[in-house]
């Protein structure tokens, strides 16, 4: 029985002396369970409205003052004509459009009253929670104004739905998956691959090459490089041809914009090969840091403005993000490019900074 309890003390000790298994077992439960807890919901929350009132009288006012007062939806544009509502979708200034027909008071006695809602179906279950949360104040605010004897059906709100009528739930789908892919692809094989070398000790033997080390490093990112296009192009011909999801915008650019993401999540991987000495700790590097977070937190699955604040920092940081929003952007609603540079601007600055940090740490620590 001694033995057995030395034994048993002697990994009690060497759990407690491995500093990433104890983050593991005692950090990653915490983790998840605030991730999961957080941004898995079905809720809609900070729903920024734009709204159209030609009649701008007391009944429009008080529907729009019970849509602004509710937690869920925040009244922030007021538009001028119709010819901005779409304008406003495509800027990405607003996730929900008001619309309410001229001389909405008057009709309402005559039932001609009619008031509509649009909503960016590019993500079509949020889009349809969205308009669904809507209506149901709306319909409840009329009804409340409604004197006796006016049917309350006079004020149910029409749903239209931008870029994806069809709700198909590939057109969600498809850019989060083309931005997990290349992710995983990019960082999490482009790490293992340079760490395999360090592991097995061949990396001092290709330093010792007369080829330098930035070209070594460049040579292993490459056939990663090449891949990725491969797998974007099976991705877009798939969707196209396989799934029905049109490309909308700018073709060029979107391989444009795909090309920048590809080279973020090398540089990325470099960083992670540069940091870690084995194998298994790029995995759980690259596990912990890209694929969990990118599938929770950068808009793939659950919208990001119904996280709390800090789980929505946390998702500005994230390539992917950027990413996903560009593609949405160029694939499904059509934009031109010039309505995607806050993405493109961001992507840029990311792979500047990790390629930069990546090649100096990586540098350093051969010196």
């Amino acid at each position: 029985m001694k033995q057995f309890i030395a034994f048993v003390r002697k990994e009690f000790f060497h759990i407690f002396r491995d500093r990433r298994t104890m983050l593991i077992l005692l950090g990653m439960p915490i983790v998840q369970i605030i991730l999961f807890g957080f941004a898995i919901t079905t809720e809609v929350k900070n729903v920024r409205v734009a709204v159209l009132d030609p009649s701008n009288d007391m009944v429009t006012r008080r529907i729009i003052d019970r849509l602004d007062a509710s937690e869920y939806f925040s009244v922030t544009t007021y538009l001028h004509s119709p010819a901005e509502v779409e304008a406003a979708f495509k800027r990405g200034d607003v996730d929900l459009a008001l619309i309410f027909n001229e001389q909405f008071a008057s009709r309402v006695y005559t039932g001609e009253a009619r008031v509509q809602l649009v909503s960016d179906a590019t993500d079509p279950n949020t889009a349809t929670t969205q308009a669904g949360y809507a209506a149901n104040i709306i319909t409840a605010a009329g009804r409340e104004m409604l004197p006796p004897g006016v049917q309350a059906t006079s004020i149910i709100p029409e749903v239209k739905l931008l870029y994806n009528p069809q709700m198909k739930s590939a057109y969600n789908f498809v850019p989060g998956v083309m931005g997990l892919i290349l992710m995983l692809i990019c960082a999490m094989m482009t790490s293992i691959s340079i760490v395999r070398e360090k592991e097995t000790g061949t990396m001092e033997i290709l330093l010792v090459s007369p080829v330098k080390p930035l070209f070594i490093i460049l040579a292993k990112a490459v056939p990663y490089f090449v891949l990725s296009f491969v797998n974007l192009t099976t991705i877009l011909l798939l969707s196209v041809y396989v799934l029905g999801v049109p490309v909308a915008g700018s073709l060029f650019w979107l391989i444009t914009v795909s090309l920048l993401f590809i080279f973020v999540s090398l540089a990325l991987g470099l960083l992670i090969s540069s940091v870690m000495r084995t194998q298994v700790a790029a995995m759980l590097a690259s596990g912990l840091m890209l694929m969990m977070p990118t599938m929770l937190l950068s808009g793939m699955i659950f919208p990001i403005e119904s996280m709390p604040v800090i789980l929505q920092t946390i998702s500005a940081i994230l390539p992917a993000r950027w990413y996903i929003q560009a593609v949405r952007k160029l694939m499904i609603e059509g934009v031109d490019i010039s309505l995607v540079l806050t993405e493109v601007g961001i992507l840029a600055a990311m792979a500047t900074i990790l390629i930069t940090i990546s090649f100096k740490k990586f540098k350093n620590r051969l010196e």
